[in-house]
């Protein structure tokens, strides 16, 4: 049984770290993409990042390069998502997701968690 379980959302300020973990099951991480997404209010679903866990390598969205910071912990099965400087903007639902293809497309990831609210907002 293929699961994967978001935590570490929350309500922070403008400015504001979380750190979101995604932790998996029935598969190995390191053998995967894991990639982020995330769906605000009234707004398609966009993805935020990418890590192709075997060699490490990642992608970010624009509106997110620089701020966040995704990796993985392959020993623990669990990809995190490292969020700094915080906006408003941010606030969303974030998914994790796993997939065979680096993209950042949601269409080829076949396997997602349930979300976890992050709230930015003072």
């Amino acid at each position: 049984q293929i699961q994967l379980v978001e935590s570490g959302g929350g309500l922070v300020q403008p400015g504001g770290s979380l750190r979101l973990s995604c932790a998996a099951s029935g598969f190995t991480v390191a053998n995967r993409v894991i990639g982020w997404f995330r769906q605000a209010p009234g707004k398609e679903r966009e993805g935020v990042s990418f890590i192709r866990s075997s060699d490490g390598y990642t992608y970010y969205a624009n509106s997110v390069k620089g701020r966040f910071t995704i990796s993985r912990d392959n020993a623990k099965n669990t990809v995190y998502l490292q969020m700094n400087s915080l906006k408003p903007e941010d606030t969303a639902v974030y998914y994790c997701a796993a997939s065979l293809v680096a993209t950042l497309r949601s269409a080829p990831y076949s396997n997602w968690g349930q979300g976890t609210q992050v709230t930015v907002s003072s």
